[in-house]
């Protein structure tokens, strides 16, 4: 699955004493009415257990500028998410209380409506509830997408335009 090229997401949840993130690519829409979104994640992690007690989240799409804070949201031993961008403009969603990135190209805030055990994984469906601050892209922006185990930004990967 290396080679199937998928964006970039940083999930954060509002955690009782704590905010958790976690960067996450098994990220996808699933239906436009309502609006519904899909995300997977490993069903032994801290981040599953924060989203199954909070019951929503907040998804951040990243853009090419985040490779670094994407990196960061993966590491083994992380701190809370709120140090992690403690650098970066940010707010709390006003539907899940989760951490939002004002940067990110753009930003969801989610409620789960199912959970799916799914191997070693744990796949929920969830009602999108709000855009915090998405509104056009920035000209020139520029997602941040995973391919064969690297970050990579669509705009290195563009070469000159394929005769029609």
């Amino acid at each position: 699955m290396s080679r199937f090229a998928t964006g970039v997401t940083v999930v954060t949840v509002r955690e009782g004493r704590d905010d958790i993130g976690s960067t996450a690519t098994a990220f996808t829409s699933v239906s436009a009415e309502p609006p519904t979104v899909m995300l997977g994640v490993l069903a032994s992690s801290y981040l599953a257990e924060a989203i199954d007690l909070a019951g929503g989240f907040a998804v951040n799409v990243l853009g090419s500028g985040h490779r670094a804070l994407a990196g960061r949201f993966a590491a083994e031993g992380r701190p809370s998410a709120r140090l992690l961008l403690a650098g970066e403009a940010h707010h709390r969603g006003e539907h899940t209380g989760a951490l939002i990135l004002d940067t990110a190209l753009a930003a969801l805030e989610c409620r789960v409506a199912t959970r799916v055990a799914a191997g070693d994984h744990v796949v929920y469906l969830a009602s999108v509830e709000s855009l915090p601050g998405t509104g056009a892209p920035e000209p020139g922006a520029s997602p941040l997408v995973r391919y064969a185990g690297r970050y990579r930004s669509l705009a290195q990967q563009q070469g000159p335009a394929s005769p029609q």
